[in-house]
């Protein structure tokens, strides 16, 4: 993945998921997130952290 630093944990389990190929926990990890987002319960880097994560990271790469 390029630059960008992951803080948030929920990015990094999407991060692991999505290496394995977990396609239910990234589809939950990215449900919840948009929904905190929706609800501005978050400033914003979480979510572009995860969309980073999905541009960049190949799914089923670490299997």
């Amino acid at each position: 993945m390029s630059d960008l630093e992951i803080t948030h944990p929920s990015v990094h389990d999407y991060i692991a998921a999505k290496k394995r190929g977990d396609r239910a926990t990234t589809d939950r990890i990215r449900s919840e997130v948009q929904a905190r987002f929706a609800r501005r319960d978050t400033d914003g880097t979480e979510m572009a952290e995860l969309t980073h994560a999905s541009m960049n990271v190949t799914f089923g790469e670490g299997a």
